[in-house]
């Protein structure tokens, strides 16, 4: 009975305790394998640095027992040298050792530099990274947007040579490909892209259309040079030494003819119309043929045409292949709209499942009421969306053409697919409403009245809605000017004498974020005082700020500190930069800044990457810590049972206690970064404006941003900064201020008091103390 209750108690963990036995019995088992088997002969013994190694040892270690450790070696800087900043390359490619696919270098003179040149720039110029032009003797005029080399000699050899000289020198290191080509030659320039994007680089290649010397073998050719030819980095890098021997040896009327020839004698290598499975095909053009009645197959398929007599002729055969590529790009996009269609049916989902248009993104699905993505309704006169927050403007600009395109598309969409039978006119736009999908595109929904005719005359008028939609095309990254990070910044601080005291927290923290790393950066302090300050025998209300920045300048040797002193009853913001403006010169990068504001180096660096001379202007938006008063520090965790705290501050630092909330505030412009020059150009084009006493009286109106605004072609970059966070201060609006920077002025200062959680609870608390 005992032993039969006992198995009765061990009968759920028998399969546990026979699992054990097993693994145990299996890893003994497969130790004592592993011990007579020895070593793998496979192996290579690895000794330590230095120590010969024995290929007769079979043990997989050194004969010392000791591990290899490695060696850490700290790093140290000298503290007597100065700190130099790293700086980057000006490309990532620079660094990754990687080049430019394709450039195009056309051969033209200078009797049509202005006609045929001008031509294929305007053609093929925005399909390729680079093209350049070669001409023996430049005209006195360059036309605009066209980079020019002009050798000095019209000699077809020399002009060759110096052409092939000037590209090995200055992109030889750049660019894998090398296409050469006349003025009178159309390229179809996303065929030549593609060919060079399947030819591999690391072979010397000379390819065109093949042509035979006369009286020479079949095997020494020349390309011509009218169709145009391609040569690889590696090639031009050993016909380099060879171009001085051939232009004194090779004598030739054509600089084709010159180069195929120094090819052949030097390398040895001849041209070639196809590698690699690609053929290079052009076409010759037959005297007054027109275009638009080629059909070939060699027309179609061609990658260049030659000859080409004027600038219309290019013209034409652009568009004769761009509505031939155009045809092909729909014809693919409905073929693939058909296999996608198709291949629907056997998803889960099944038809349901495919979206309109086909073979794009469905629409976004919100996942909770913030993400709901609002229509804008629009009229054929007025929108009812406008930018200031009014709730009705008129409909003017891109937006008005933007609509005209989508009413005009749709009636034609309408008309193609109801013809013959019905033909729509419209009579007006009933409504209309968009939104803009980030996942597919702008999104269109109108009701059109319009009037349907049918073929025996009929007419009568519909009512019909449409849904367009325009995609998303190609992301492309907009050229703009390249700026670094060396440049140096000069910060000005207007300081008028009600926030003196104020600017000693100031210089502190600059030195602490900007003297102290050696950022490149100056400060130039700009004292404002009033009709009735600093006179004789009144004490100077600046003393303190000159004896402090004197400190900062004892402390950090070569640190200079300057100050410039104004008197003015009520001074503007752009008349106090007009002072300072006058001092330093013109590719001056300024900060404007106030004595709250905190600039640290990413702040620093984000200025000089976002103000580009000649092109854009910077003024973030800082970040506005609430009244303490109204919103008290909290813990983190926070008293039980109070409400979601009010945004901190980006960056706090936890280390200095539980921070304020704030928010960006968008009403205030005092800080920003922009270029000296920019900033005297849109002053001249005020003063040019406004004379007299309009400029005067527009002066106290405005700051440095409204002039940017309004009297500047530059781009106005403006965008939060969370590096900028200022303490809680009541700016003071002055009465000369403009009506509408007068009420953007109040405006930061209510809105800067608290959230609107916390002004309800002031309320709240001040209603409950005035009942009792």
């Amino acid at each position: 009975m005992r032993l039969s209750s006992l198995l009765a108690l061990l009968r759920p963990a028998l399969p546990l305790i026979l699992g054990l036995s097993l693994g145990c019995s299996l890893s003994l088992l497969r130790v004592s394998w592993i011990q007579g088997e020895g070593e793998d002969p496979c192996v290579e013994a690895v000794g330590e640095p230095g120590v010969p190694h024995n290929p007769d040892s079979r043990t997989g270690l050194d004969q010392s027992d000791e591990d290899f450790k490695p060696r850490i070696v700290p790093y140290y800087r000298d503290p007597n040298k100065p700190y130099k900043k790293v700086l980057r390359t000006r490309y990532i490619q620079t660094e990754l050792g990687s080049r430019e696919r394709l450039l195009v270098a056309v051969l033209t003179s200078r009797a049509t530099l202005s006609t045929l040149a001008v031509a294929v720039n305007r053609t093929v110029a925005h399909h390729f990274p680079r093209l350049l032009y070669f001409t023996g003797q430049r005209g006195a005029r360059t036309p605009a947007g066209m980079q020019v080399v002009s050798h000095g000699d019209e000699r077809p050899a020399w002009l060759m040579s110096e052409t092939l000289r000037h590209l090995h020198t200055h992109f030889g290191a750049d660019y894998d490909w090398f296409f050469i080509m006349q003025d009178d030659t159309y390229v179809q320039a996303p065929r030549l892209a593609a060919l060079a994007g399947h030819l591999s680089i690391n072979q010397d290649l000379y390819l065109g259309r093949a042509e035979e010397f006369i009286g020479a073998g079949e095997q020494a050719r020349y390309c011509h040079g009218g169709f145009g030819y391609l040569l690889s980095r590696s090639l031009l890098l050993r016909l380099r030494p060879h171009l001085d021997g051939c232009r004194g040896d090779i004598l030739s009327a054509r600089p084709d003819e010159w180069l195929g020839r120094c090819l052949i004698d030097s390398l040895g290598i001849g041209c070639v119309s196809q590698h690699q499975g690609q053929q290079y095909r052009s076409f010759e053009l037959a005297k007054n043929r027109d275009p638009e009645k080629e059909g070939s197959s060699a027309f179609l398929s061609a990658f260049a045409v030659h000859p080409v007599s004027e600038g219309t002729l290019m013209y034409r055969l652009h568009k004769r292949f761009s509505a031939l590529e155009l045809e092909r790009a729909y014809s693919e996009i409905e073929q693939l709209q058909a296999q996608i269609q198709n291949l629907t049916v056997l998803t889960p989902e099944g038809e349901a499942g495919l979206s309109w248009p086909i073979g794009l993104p469905a629409p976004f699905t919100p996942h909770s009421r913030f993400e709901v993505l609002g229509w804008d309704y629009f009229t054929e006169q007025h929108t009812f969306s406008c930018a200031d927050g009014s709730p009705k403007c008129p409909l003017q600009g891109a937006s008005r053409a933007d609509v005209g395109d989508a009413v005009e598309t749709a009636l034609e969409q309408l008309n193609r697919r109801y013809q013959p039978r019905l033909r729509f006119q419209k009579q007006r736009l009933l409504n209309g409403y968009r939104r803009f999908d980030p996942a597919r595109g702008m999104e269109y929904t109108l009701d059109l009245l319009l009037e349907a005719v049918t073929q025996r005359g009929h007419r009568r008028a519909l009512a019909r809605r449409v849904s367009l939609l325009r995609p998303l095309s190609r992301v492309e990254i907009l050229p703009m000017p390249y700026v670094t990070e060396a440049t140096r910044v000069q910060l000005v601080l207007p300081l008028p004498v009600a926030e003196a005291a104020a600017a000693l927290a100031f210089l502190e923290a600059f030195a602490a974020s900007v003297l102290e790393p050696r950022e490149h950066a100056l400060l130039t302090l700009l004292l404002v005082y009033g009709p009735r300050d600093g006179g004789r025998g009144a004490p100077d209300p600046f003393l303190g700020v000159k004896a402090a920045a004197a400190e900062l300048e004892r402390r950090h040797p070569g640190t200079r500190l300057a100050w410039l002193a104004v008197r003015a009853e009520a001074p503007s913001q752009v008349r106090l930069m007009d002072v300072v403006s006058k001092k330093h010169p013109v590719d001056t990068l300024f900060f404007l800044t106030t004595v709250w504001t905190r600039p640290g180096p990413e702040v620093l660096n984000r200025c000089r990457m976002n103000a580009i001379s000649g092109w854009q202007a910077f003024f973030p938006v800082h970040f506005q810590e609430f009244n303490p008063a109204l919103a008290p520090q909290r813990s983190p965790a926070g008293p039980p049972g109070a409400g979601p705290d009010p945004p901190s501050p980006p960056g706090a630092d936890p280390s200095r206690g539980a921070p304020v909330g704030g928010r960006f505030d968008r009403q205030a412009s005092a800080e920003g970064c922009f270029y000296n020059a920019d900033y005297l150009a849109a002053r001249a084009r005020l003063a040019g404006e406004l004379a007299g006493q309009e400029e005067e009286e527009a002066l106290e109106g405005l700051e440095v941003m409204d002039v940017f605004l309004r009297f500047s072609g530059l781009h106005l970059f403006r965008a939060v900064e969370p590096g900028l966070v200022q303490k809680f201060s009541l700016r003071d609006c002055s009465p000369r201020l403009s009506e509408e920077l007068y009420h953007r002025c109040r405006l930061s200062n209510l809105e800067g008091l608290g959230g609107r959680a916390q002004l309800a609870m002031a309320l709240f608390e001040q209603e409950q103390a005035n009942s009792t």
